[in-house]
């Protein structure tokens, strides 16, 4: 299994699906790694963004119940793994650690790794998805420049929908 880490997560208005991106934890070599992509609903993107803001609410949110159970009774959530990929879904194990033994239930990985960032429990996933799931990521680390980043802001502020032309079927 291969440690994970969340790289961003691009939030998208609310009838369009956000995107969470994660990312092997280990280095990478001359600013190469690879990403993988989970299409996330609305409603689990904001319950991922508030885990990874560490933002806590008056009232509990379904996530924070769920932990306040699992507080309860004892248990923690150990770790994460994302252990399949068919097309663009992904399927995970949510394992949970009681009084010495391990408990696996199945997840949706929204849900898992909103659940994880809140403990500060580890990601994982299969080599072998990671593999067949993952798509090459190319950066530069800290070597952005001012310049760069001030063109890049200029071209988002000119950009409109008729720049990329019309899609079949809508």
């Amino acid at each position: 299994m291969v440690p994970l880490k969340v790289l961003t997560l691009v939030v998208a208005g609310p009838t369009q699906p956000s995107v969470l991106v994660l990312q092997p934890v280990e280095d990478s070599p001359a600013g190469k790694s690879r990403i993988i992509p989970i299409w996330v609903g609305p409603t689990e993107a904001a319950q991922i963004g508030m885990a990874l803001e560490h933002v806590k609410l008056e009232r509990p949110m379904t996530h924070d119940l769920f932990l306040d159970a699992l507080t309860n009774l004892d248990a923690r959530i150990d770790s994460v793994v994302i252990y399949q990929a068919r097309g663009q879904v992904f399927f995970s194990h949510l394992i949970l650690s009681q009084a010495g033994r391990l408990i696996s239930l199945d997840a949706r990985p929204s849900d898992a790794v909103s659940l994880a960032l809140r403990q500060d429990a580890p990601l994982y996933i299969e080599e072998a998805v990671l593999d067949s799931a993952s798509f090459p990521f190319l950066f530069r680390g800290e070597q952005q420049t001012e310049a760069e980043l001030a063109e890049f802001k200029t071209f988002l502020d000119h950009i409109s929908p008729e720049d990329f032309g019309g899609i079949e079927g809508l």
